[in-house]
């Protein structure tokens, strides 16, 4: 059935598994292909799902999180301020590191200060701190 997924099938059936705490090893990695196929039907909320989802169960899907990378930097300027605090949390809870992806959602995240709760403040803030990547000018805007 997985190659009927869209990319809402996909992130829901992900979302689901990690909201209740289930690691499907199998079926994460048939899902990381999948959503790789298909990144560009992904919005700015289903990327950040997804890796929300990856993050939160453990499943560190490198090949997937390179490839979002790519396709939210693409998109950055369509995230609000929970997709971007969910991205880049995941990246940092999944021990991923890439700097262009933290250097460009440092910029959005300042560009967008004014909407983040301070949960958003604080998941950001540790998710830099997790991965030690230096934005001092995100630090002192937030």
């Amino acid at each position: 059935k997985l190659n009927t997924f869209n990319s809402r099938d996909i992130v829901n059936t992900l979302w689901a598994y990690a909201k209740v705490g289930h690691s499907s090893p199998e079926l994460f990695d048939a899902l990381s292909h999948k959503a790789i196929e298909n990144l560009d039907t992904f919005n700015s909320q289903a990327i950040a799902n997804t890796v929300w989802a990856y993050a939160k169960v453990g499943n560190s899907s490198p090949e997937l999180f390179e490839a979002i990378s790519h396709e939210a930097l693409k998109n950055l300027d369509t995230f609000n301020s929970q997709d971007i605090t969910n991205t880049i949390w995941a990246y940092a809870k999944a021990g991923h590191s890439y700097p262009e992806l933290f250097d460009a959602i440092s910029q959005g995240a300042r560009e967008k200060l004014d909407t983040f709760t301070s949960q958003n403040v604080a998941n950001t803030l540790w998710a830099y701190a997790k991965v030690e990547h230096s934005s001092p000018e995100l630090f002192d805007a937030m």
